[in-house]
């Protein structure tokens, strides 16, 4: 850590207290593992090997016998210090998979990935109920054959390796955009280690947000859940491919450790879940588990450590509740519209209603908004919404979310004493 601007007092000096000030940065990286693919990407043609002659085999072990009589020698002076100062090729000439440096989003180039007609016919559902708790062992039992590793080639002959979760029956894998922007080919392998080539339906790199589809059915698609029903210390669970497709299906655990987290990632500000569960590069697209295992969360990204910081346990999970619209916008449109609106803007603390009830305050109406033209004003109460009674301001929210824009939310608001229905027909906002 940075230890500047500590302003320690020197021998002489009062003894107040002065304030320490503890400045870091600490980068924030998406957790997509890349490498360079030693064989060809599942679906791609293996080259033609001839069958050789038997001779080839008298030819075969002549040369490992003088292999072996060669190794000797070498070992023989090896032990006798001839190459004391040598160092092995594997100890540069590989790879680096875990330098900062090998993955920019600011540069993944034009994706060309094969894409399908978009839909309006197919949509992620959440479930805003459970039930019961599961063990750790039910969770990954449910949840790792809906678990997937997404692998996607590069013009360059590298691949990028994350995971996606699928969430129909039928093919269609929610993943993170970064897994497969500038790609030109995408495969995804399935727990079972079937493979399929993969088209993209939409991506929005700003939201980090992918759709892909395999030509499947009978799948074991995952079920969803309400990631706004989530309290700090909630615990959790991921599952994906870390480090590449050797370790896949890994399930770590841990808790939420905070909730509606602001991230800053390349100038764009993302509201996120953060999670001290073990998080590495190939776990990008994976899902975050709750106890009922259900999906919650969209792994993303991790802070890593920097020359001055020590960082451990920071990861974060994109929220499903709060991005369900734009995944189905990437379904219908190929691309994320506007979120709907209601046009008002209301207490986060709840108040009480003449009779008792609990009621949400508005405080401001947008003009012209959906809102303003149903006759909602500033200082009514909203009592429910679709005959939901209303406790906090995510309530509100939580309804909002399971309509599309042109659709009507029906609010119960209070005036004076009086009440009435006020008809919403939402609209996508400009944003």
């Amino acid at each position: 850590m940075d230890h500047e601007n500590q302003d320690i007092p020197q021998s002489g000096q009062g003894n107040d207290p002065r304030e320490v000030v503890l400045r870091y940065e600490a980068p924030v990286t998406p957790i997509v593992e890349r490498y360079i693919q030693p064989t060809p990407l599942p679906g791609q043609p293996k080259k033609n090997v001839p069958r050789k002659k038997r001779k080839g085999l008298k030819i075969f072990l002549f040369c490992m016998l003088g292999l072996l009589i060669v190794s000797g020698i070498v070992t023989a002076l090896w032990l006798g210090g001839a190459f004391g100062g040598y160092h092995s090729y594997h100890d540069d000439d590989f790879e680096q998979r875990h330098n900062e440096d090998y993955y920019d989003s600011t540069d993944s180039g034009e994706t060309t990935i094969k894409r399908l007609p978009n839909t309006d016919k197919v949509k992620l559902r959440y479930n805003e109920s459970h039930g019961e708790a599961l063990t750790i062992q039910e969770i990954y039992q449910k949840v790792n054959p809906s678990t997937v590793t997404v692998l996607t080639g590069n013009r360059d002959g590298s691949a990028m390796v994350g995971t996606g979760v699928i969430f129909t029956e039928d093919g269609f894998i929610l993943t993170n955009a970064h897994v497969i922007a500038g790609g030109s080919e995408c495969y995804v392998v399935l727990d079972t280690g079937e493979d399929y080539r993969a088209c993209l339906l939409g991506l929005d790199e700003e939201k980090d947000l992918a759709v892909i589809k395999i030509a499947a059915s009978g799948l074991p698609a995952a079920e969803f859940g309400d990631s706004d029903a989530l309290t700090v210390g909630d615990p959790v669970y991921a599952i994906g491919n870390p480090l590449g497709v050797e370790l896949r299906g890994t399930l770590t655990d841990g808790i939420v450790s905070a909730i509606n987290r602001d991230v800053l990632v390349d100038g764009v500000n993302m509201t996120l879940i953060q999670t001290n569960a073990a998080l590495n590069n190939g776990n990008s697209g994976g899902p975050l588990i709750n106890v009922y295992g259900q999906v919650v969360g969209i792994n993303t990204m991790k802070m890593g450590s920097s020359s001055t910081t020590s960082v451990e346990g920071l990861g974060f999970a994109i929220p499903i509740s709060s991005t369900a619209y734009m995944i189905n916008d990437l379904i219908a449109y190929g691309e994320v519209h506007g979120e709907v609106m209601i046009g008002i803007s209301v207490k986060p603390a709840p108040v009480t209603a003449e009779n008792g009830e609990s009621a949400l305050l508005v405080m401001e109406v947008t003009p012209d908004g959906p809102g303003n033209e149903a006759g909602i004003q500033e200082g009514d109460l909203i009592v429910e919404a679709d005959g939901e009674a209303l406790t906090k301001s995510t309530d509100l929210l939580r309804v909002r979310r399971r309509h599309e824009a042109g659709e009507t939310l029906k609010l119960l608001v209070e005036r004076d004493g009086r009440r009435f229905t006020a008809d919403v027909v939402l609209r996508e906002s400009d944003t």
